[in-house]
């Protein structure tokens, strides 16, 4: 008798990321071989990579080290876990270390528990976000991690484009969370195609001890809210299935971002001129979309962070394009300063 459905499930979404880690492991192996087999001897096959998965000790993160530790004991590679201490509530040390405790019971090793300093940048969640990942590409660097695994489900997808869409934002907002991302492809969601409901089941089949955090389903967090009531309205008034239209809309986003970065990558060369400087009257001639992300490549190319410039502030740069009325220079994130001067848009670090 084979594994309980959803506990086969978990399994085929890992096996399925640890095959395509394997294959781009060796890849890189063999690519970087080719290139320096002239000055070095052939030295054997590529080493044994090491894939981590972040685990809470939640339910969802739970099921994933679970899987993890299974698929890794039939291939290549080597697992392990990680878990960060956030100290955002009393005896989170502690729990740290029982979750630590319990992916070293299933196997995985290295594992180690984490404590960060949550800053106050961007609100609560978006601060221990940010924490948290500076302390897992901490861990991976440490380690020499080839990959680490997140337990998002296609749950957190669709909260995901539903606070991308509540903040008006674009359509790389909507997008939500790729399967994929972060350096050199390091961050991994094998769950997002699968629901909540069936990583629990995973976890009642296999009798895994999961931790519920409180924060989860605390009104004062945007998105305990949209958990707990939000979605569970839309899908009273829109019937069942919401779930899967939002996760079917962040990768028809994704894929339409995607294409409209390509193209704006390309055309960016095309509006600058002889010395490098963004010209405003071949600007003005792309379409929006398209203008508004060369602008905002040319803004980060200059130091505004990422993470902290929004539409507004690219609104505020397109109206030097489109809107001139001799208006003065825009500030931006990062002490980025832009203005429009004989003809050209200037942005620089001021």
């Amino acid at each position: 008798m084979g594994p309980h459905p959803a506990v086969a499930a978990i399994r085929l979404a890992v096996r399925r990321v640890l095959h395509d880690v394997l294959t781009e492991h060796t890849t890189h192996h063999t690519t970087q071989r080719t290139t320096e087999h002239t000055t070095r001897p052939a030295d054997g096959g590529p080493p044994t990579p090491l894939v981590l998965v972040a685990c809470s000790g939640g339910a969802d993160s739970m099921a994933l080290a679970s899987a993890l530790a299974f698929e890794a004991r039939k291939l290549d590679l080597r697992a392990g876990g990680v878990t960060v201490d956030h100290g955002l509530q009393a005896g989170s040390d502690q729990r740290a270390r029982e979750v630590a405790d319990r992916m070293t019971a299933l196997g995985l090793d290295p594992v180690e528990s984490v404590a960060v300093t949550v800053g106050r940048d961007g609100g609560p969640e978006a601060a221990a976000r940010d924490a948290r990942y500076a302390a897992l590409d901490d861990a991976a660097e440490r380690h020499g991690a080839t990959a680490i695994l997140l337990g998002h489900t296609r749950d957190d997808q669709a909260e995901t484009v539903l606070l991308g869409l509540a903040r008006g934002s674009g359509i790389r907002s909507l997008s939500g969370m790729a399967a994929v991302s972060g350096t050199a492809g390091r961050y991994r969601r094998p769950f997002l195609e699968l629901d909540r409901q069936t990583v629990r089941k995973a976890c009642i089949a296999q009798e895994l001890a999961v931790w519920d955090d409180p924060h989860n389903s605390d009104p004062a967090y945007t998105r305990s809210r949209l958990r707990h009531e939000g979605l569970p309205a839309l899908e009273k008034a829109l019937g069942k299935g919401v779930v899967e239209a939002l996760a079917r809309t962040a990768q028809l986003s994704r894929d339409d971002a995607d294409a409209l970065d390509s193209w704006a990558a390309d055309a960016e060369a095309s509006v600058r001129d002889d010395t490098g400087r963004l010209e405003c009257a071949k600007l003005f001639g792309l379409p929006p979309a398209v203008r508004r992300r060369v602008l905002r490549r040319a803004v980060i190319a200059e130091g505004a962070p990422a993470g902290s410039l929004f539409a507004r502030h690219i609104e505020e740069v397109d109206r030097l394009i489109t809107g001139w009325r001799g208006q003065g220079a825009i500030n931006l994130p990062g002490r980025v300063e832009a203005r429009r001067q004989g003809g050209r848009l200037v942005i620089r670090q001021g």
